[in-house]
């Protein structure tokens, strides 16, 4: 079963619902989808919500896909020329990593993100200011 996307938007905020279950190929298939997706609404603030995800990824997959993402990210930061969007994943276990290594990776590539086990505190942080680039 590949994962599959709903997409919604509020304001600057792009709210992605992913179902399904997790593979590292699916993973940046869906990522690439969402940057499309903040490219044509021109959000700044990402809500991805994977609790409906299945499966348990990998260390080396959660570092293939931070790395992945980061690298992504900032691609369409020179394609755009504009300011990378804050992403706020939310994901419970096994997806999600309790030492939220994926995030750790994508972190340290520069990509703005965190990672959650519950919705009201992803939309929190999202509502923080962003630091300048």
């Amino acid at each position: 079963m590949s994962m599959m996307l709903k997409i919604s938007t509020e304001a600057e905020l792009l709210r992605i619902a992913a179902t399904g279950r997790f593979s590292l190929r699916e993973a940046k298939r869906t990522f690439i989808e969402v940057l499309g997706a903040v490219a044509s609404h021109d959000s700044e603030k990402v809500l991805f919500d994977g609790r409906e995800l299945k499966g348990k990824p990998t260390f080396i997959q959660r570092f293939y896909y931070g790395e992945f993402a980061a690298d992504a990210v900032r691609k369409f930061r020179i394609g755009y020329s504009r300011r990378a969007p804050k992403f706020a994943y939310v994901l419970t276990p096994p997806v999600l990593d309790l030492d939220r290594f994926g995030e750790i990776v994508a972190v340290n590539r520069g990509m703005n993100v965190k990672a959650f086990d519950n919705l009201k505190d992803a939309l929190e942080w999202l509502t923080l200011p962003q630091l300048p680039d």
